[in-house]
């Protein structure tokens, strides 16, 4: 039904885009794009992060230090 996007209509798309936008909008449209790529997947890695908190077991510092039998490290 529907066949990949080949070298021909990628060219057509940039000549497309490159006429609406001009040529020293270009690069302010990509640090844009960029710039907002660069935030969604940081605030997608955040809440993979807050998540796997919830699930993961208390942390090897913490269990030593509730550890009764542990004697202090000293140092």
């Amino acid at each position: 039904m529907f066949r990949q996007i080949g070298p021909t209509e990628i060219l057509i798309i940039l000549g497309v885009v490159l006429l609406l936008f001009g040529g020293k909008k270009l690069p302010e449209l990509a640090r844009g794009s960029g710039k907002a790529l660069r935030i969604f997947k940081t605030e997608v890695k955040a809440l993979h992060d807050d998540d796997d908190e919830e699930t993961k077991p208390a942390s090897l510092e913490a269990v030593k230090a509730t550890d009764p039998d542990k004697k202090p490290e000293q140092g």
